[in-house]
């Protein structure tokens, strides 16, 4: 039944119109990133509902748990991404060189964050994937992602499930999410992609160091006493989301502000 079943999804490509076999390297290119998972089992899940739809980079933030016998079991034929799955201290190391980063939330926080739906989250990624690596974050299994981790992200996903019984495993919000992309995938040529350059994660947390130290350097921000100022300010600019020309003109903008600071 499992290889009837398996014949039948990949047949299933030709009721798009295209060619089976696309341009993989815009799908290696997508890295899942699951963040301080507890259940190895759920490790394994996760890796065989990415390598269903296409995806293969994997990222595992400071896993309770290596990946085990019991993940292998749970992935099926799904060892290879597990096996080439990146393990990483932090989230910042797990989405460095990305360009965009959403990040799943299943609850409301106190400061909104740019909101996607699953479609324009898979739609989004697909767009801009062609110019840098991009990724999708998935928090733990009992309580999510936190403050300080959505705060790394550009965008949050929510994926709309019944609001009297909303529980989805970290498997099953893999497959929801993943489905997503790829039918963005085949769909791509209906996408109009962005022609703007955004900055890498790297650049943007560079700047966010600068704005802050800059801040400090005028006492608008007090370092024994800094508030919620710069989560607002991170909120601020990942909604505006500058461009990469832009982000070097509030660069610039800094360095002249710390001269002056200087010179007085």
């Amino acid at each position: 039944m499992l290889s009837r079943n398996s014949r039948s999804i990949h047949t299933c490509g030709k009721l798009y119109n295209k060619p089976y076999i696309q341009n993989e390297t815009m799908l290696e290119n997508i890295r899942v990133v699951l963040v301080n998972t507890s259940h190895t089992g759920n490790i394994g899940s996760a890796a065989r509902a990415m390598k269903t739809m296409g995806l293969s980079d994997l990222y595992l933030v400071d896993p309770i748990q290596p990946p085990d016998g019991k993940s292998s079991a749970m992935a099926a034929g799904a060892g290879d991404v597990l096996g080439n799955a990146t393990t990483v201290a932090t989230l910042e190391e797990a989405v460095a060189g990305c360009g965009l980063v959403v990040g799943t939330s299943a609850r409301s926080r106190t400061h909104s964050w740019p909101m996607l739906d699953p479609r324009q989250c898979g739609e989004k990624m697909i767009a801009e994937v062609p110019k840098y690596p991009v990724a999708l974050v998935f928090g733990r299994e009992n309580n999510g992602l936190t403050n300080e981790e959505l705060q790394q992200c550009h965008y949050h996903v929510c994926i709309p499930a019944n609001p009297e019984y909303s529980s989805l495993n970290l498997a099953m919000a893999v497959q929801t999410l993943s489905y997503e992309v790829r039918m963005a995938w085949l769909s791509k040529d209906t996408i109009n992609e962005e022609p703007n350059e955004y900055p890498l994660s790297d650049d943007l947390e560079r700047f966010y160091q600068h704005l802050e130290s800059s801040l400090m350097g005028t006492g608008f921000v007090v370092k024994n006493h800094p508030g919620l100022v710069m989560t607002k300010l991170r909120r601020l600019f990942n909604r505006a989301r500058p461009e990469s020309q832009e982000l070097n003109i509030l660069r610039g903008i800094l360095s002249s502000i710390d001269k002056a600071v200087k010179k007085d």
